[in-house]
């Protein structure tokens, strides 16, 4: 199951006497690929500091609690909507839900005029909330376009992820991520379910597909060459520029590469044509079913990140993901 937002209750431990309460850290690691450990608990409590014992001993601190999401996730308060932090990377970390300071006991405020106190200063409670956690796919490379574009027999074809397929629209309910080897590089593919017209205001769970492609460093578009609605490749194109255009501006410029798909259906090499006349650019063609042009496009792709400063080589395999494959020759 892929779960990539959440909203939990989390409390910092009570403070006792003398002994702070635990606090509640969200930290990143690479363990997790998205948020469904989480949907199955919704509060989560820090332990509180204890109580102080005999001769005039302070009690111990509470131990903080460290709740692992997957890197990429945003945290924001659930109720008054602003961010509390972007945990992006392996090892970023955030409190979210300070522990109560601790008290005082009567000894405290034991003096030369008092030497037998009555009064104690109770602990603190800790701090408490609502958030909510909201995870954004880190990928080098998102594959985009309309559903039923080849997208995911593409990353099947190029990693050994299994998305499901089938010859019918929005077949991807989530984004799936593969691992792929090509000329010594290994880069992390994000097969995004497909767009449509509308998506930048929510139409299809436009938002919940958009914010996926955020954190790619290049897109790849992918356009099928003969339709099976029979309906206009260009302007298949144009249209899902125009949702990204819409949806952010800065989403719309990052860097494309725009390919043509199914290359083996009839009437393919003339649709291409037509494509190439009208958009005046580099269109590489190519056939997840036949393996035709697939090892140029990943040749394209390495270039392609080479000139962006974000490309990370050598990158480790996305967690419990199976290893990369090369799909050079295939």
């Amino acid at each position: 199951m892929f779960v990539d937002r959440v909203t939990i209750f989390v409390r910092g431990g009570a403070g006792g006497d003398g002994g702070r309460g635990g606090a509640v850290v969200l930290l990143a690691t690479e363990g997790h690929t998205n948020l469904a450990h989480l949907s199955y608990q919704r509060h989560w409590n820090a332990e509180s500091g204890e109580r102080g014992q005999g001769s005039d001993c302070f009690g111990r601190g509470g131990s903080d609690l460290t709740i692992e999401v997957a890197p990429g996730t945003l945290v924001r308060d659930r109720d008054r909507g602003h961010l509390l932090s972007d945990l992006k990377n392996p090892g970023d970390q955030v409190i979210v839900a300070h522990g109560g300071r601790g008290g005082h006991g009567n000894t405290h405020f034991k003096s030369s005029t008092n030497r037998a106190p009555r009064q104690c200063e109770e602990g603190h409670p800790g701090e408490e909330r609502w958030i909510t956690l909201e995870l954004k796919v880190i990928a080098d490379v998102g594959l985009i376009g309309l559903p039923n574009a080849g997208k995911s027999t593409l990353l099947s074809r190029i990693s050994r992820a299994h998305p499901e397929i089938a010859d019918y629209p929005f077949t991807t309910k989530y984004p799936n991520l593969g691992t792929v080897m090509a000329s010594d590089r290994t880069f992390v593919v994000a097969d995004i379910p497909g767009l449509i017209e509308g998506a930048s205001t929510g139409h299809g769970l436009g938002h919940e597909f958009l914010r996926h492609v955020e954190r790619t460093t290049l897109l790849v578009h992918l356009v099928e060459a003969v339709p099976i609605d029979e309906s206009d490749p260009v302007q298949n194109y144009r249209t899902i520029r125009n949702e990204l255009a819409k949806y952010s501006p800065a989403l719309a410029e990052r860097p494309e590469l725009l390919v043509v798909t199914k290359m083996d259906v009839t009437g393919a090499e003339e649709s291409r044509a037509r494509i190439l006349a009208e958009l005046e650019r580099e269109v590489p063609a190519i056939s997840a079913v036949t393996g035709q042009g697939i090892p140029q496009l990943l040749h394209r792709i390495i270039e392609r990140l080479a000139d962006q400063p974000e490309l990370k080589t050598e990158r480790v395999a996305v967690p419990a993901m199976a290893p990369a494959v090369s799909a050079l020759g295939a």
